[in-house]
């Protein structure tokens, strides 16, 4: 059994490994062993915050250490990041406790001699009044980065686009812990009802900020664990995804594609939108992602869906013309959900926006062979990122003339505010929506 710290540092470690950053999956990370929930909040926590606050935490370590970061063992630095972490943003764990705690931690994990260094930086810190110098203000890539704890090629790229104050508006936004999610499973309960049932089960509920099935979560444990999810009442959803199945808008009895369906999110709300009737093709490329989808839809009690492993940068002759209705919920770099997935921010770099916006355009071309004459093609993502949206849009339409961008304000929650829209698209912002950052555009094949 782990304490807190333990189970901390050991996720801290695994994300923020020197030769790249792996995956944090918060509702993975659910399981760590330690003693009880108050422990495991704490471990997740400290984990959270230190991933999320890694710049502004290395450059402070910066100015209390004899020599570069990279010169000292990375579990070391580890412990210092955490340390700092409780010191600076956690006001209810007093200072004492979290320099003696890195410590212990620094003994176990390391040697005496990293002992105390982590004890010398850590009080000296606290001597000198928690004092550290920040970047200059009037280069203000740097001083973003540091403040708010982002890459500086990602801060430079949404200045570019967004300005100063959106910038920021941003940056704060993904430094936010927000309420949960979830989507209610309208083919076993409605809204309202399940909304008392999760009081019941001592979770605090309320209803969505847009639309009807969805229900805000602000105080949970383990929502996996909960009968209501066992049942298939619900399943974890952020609003702005679920927006997308709205934007689709499918019919009962259509045949509807979703070429990259995995975990099956927008798959299984759409099945729920056509109240179990019709056929929807869901497919991935990954065998084990479309066993998710399969075990999703049976929880929810959904019939409808049938998965199939097909890699969507391969056209399917078979399926030419044969879909009502298609969605193309594509890859992308995910830096729309930052504030959920600290991780994102560290693993993702400015190649990989080129490259993904090429796997996008493929995807995107061949699916919309598959839309009937007359029918609909959705293309969504989880990036806030101008060349993974828009442009894969106009690039498309300037080869597709077949396609044209149609308005969907009709199915758009009144109070939804937007920043950057037109006909047939829209972009929502952490920021400004309190949702994932998202992009959903909306076409017709002509015909």
């Amino acid at each position: 059994m782990e304490s807190a710290r333990e189970a901390a540092l050991n996720i801290i470690s695994d994300v923020l490994k020197p030769r790249g950053f792996q995956s944090f999956d918060p509702n993975k990370e659910l399981n760590i062993d330690v003693d009880d929930e108050r422990d495991r909040r704490l471990a997740l926590e400290i984990a959270y915050g230190v991933i999320e606050r890694k710049n502004t935490l290395d450059y402070i370590l910066e100015q209390y250490l004899s020599r570069a970061i990279d010169e000292v063992d990375i579990v070391v630095i580890n412990i210092l990041r955490m340390g700092l972490y409780q010191i600076i943003y956690l006001d209810r764990i007093p200072p004492s406790a979290a320099v003696n705690e890195s410590v212990n931690l620094a003994k176990k994990y390391s040697n005496a001699g990293a002992a105390r260094m982590v004890n010398a930086v850590l009080r000296n810190f606290l001597r000198n009044g928690r004092f550290y110098k920040l970047p200059p203000k009037d280069d203000r890539v740097k001083y973003l980065s540091i403040v708010y704890s982002h890459p500086e090629w990602v801060v430079k790229r949404w200045l570019d686009e967004f300005g100063y104050e959106f910038t920021i508006d941003l940056l704060e936004a993904d430094n936010k812990r927000l309420p949960i999610a979830i989507r209610a499973n309208t083919l076993k309960m409605e809204p309202k009802f399940l909304i008392n049932k999760l009081k019941n089960e001592g979770i605090e509920a309320e209803r969505g900020n847009y639309l009807d099935e969805a229900i805000i979560i602000k105080k949970f444990n383990r929502l996996e664990n909960l009968q209501s999810y066992k049942e298939g009442l619900f399943y974890i959803q952020d609003e702005a995804s679920m927006l997308v199945s709205h934007v689709l808008n499918p019919r009962e009895g259509e045949f509807i594609v979703d070429v990259c369906s995995a975990p099956g999110g927008k798959t299984t709300h759409i099945a729920e939108l056509m109240k179990n009737k019709g056929h929807i093709i869901a497919r991935d490329v990954h065998k084990h992602k479309l066993k998710i989808v399969n075990e999703n839809a049976e929880r929810l009690g959904i019939k409808i869906i049938e998965t199939q492993l097909y890699d969507a940068t391969t056209v399917d002759e078979n399926l030419i013309e044969k879909a009502d209705r298609v969605l193309v919920d594509a890859p992308c770099s995910g830096l729309g959900t930052i504030r959920h997935r600290p991780d994102i921010r560290w693993n993702k770099h400015i190649s990989d926006i080129h490259k993904i916006s090429a796997l996008q355009k493929i995807i995107l071309r061949n699916a919309s062979q598959y839309v009937k004459k007359g029918g609909i093609l959705v293309y969504s993502t989880c990036t806030i990122e101008k060349e993974e949206n828009i442009d894969v849009i106009n690039d498309f339409l300037e080869k597709n003339s077949d396609f044209r961008l149609i308005d969907f304000n009709d199915l758009l929650p009144s109070n939804l505010m937007l920043r950057d829209s037109g006909t047939g698209y829209i972009t929502l912002y952490p920021s400004l929506n309190q949702t994932d950052g998202f992009f959903i555009a909306k076409m017709s094949r002509l015909g």
